[in-house]
């Protein structure tokens, strides 16, 4: 079983209420993201990869795009934009393109990190 892992990185803007995080968290704040994507699988047979790479850097060049100097709650299906909902946000966006394990989003100046995680049974393909 192999797993390769592609990551991208994003600047981005949000706010969040109804936490006990208090009302810093409320006002519109930024944060330096890194999203890392992960397949997981056996190579194919013809290609001798995972997911044909250049599918995945399309796509993950996209997901910066969509992400990248935005205000995150602005984006249609981010409303929310907690780190669990960035994750599945992507994992959502990504998964048809080959065997997406799992998403992960470090925010390391906070000392965080959170991976959604594809389900178990998931057929990626």
């Amino acid at each position: 079983m192999w797993e390769l892992t592609k990551s991208f990185n994003f600047e981005a803007a949000h706010t969040l209420t109804g936490t006990t995080l208090g009302p810093a968290s409320e006002e519109i704040h930024g944060h330096s993201f890194r999203a890392e994507v992960a397949v997981r699988g056996l190579p194919d047979p013809q290609t001798g990869m995972l997911v044909d790479l250049g599918l995945l850097e399309d796509k993950l060049a996209e997901m910066r795009h969509t992400l990248d100097h935005k205000f995150l709650n602005r984006i249609a299906g981010l409303e929310r934009p907690t780190l669990e909902n960035i994750t599945r946000f992507i994992f959502d966006r990504v998964q048809h393109i080959g065997p997406i394990a799992r998403v992960t989003i470090y925010r390391d100046s906070c000392g965080e990190t959170c991976t959604y995680h594809a389900p178990v049974g998931h057929d990626h393909r």
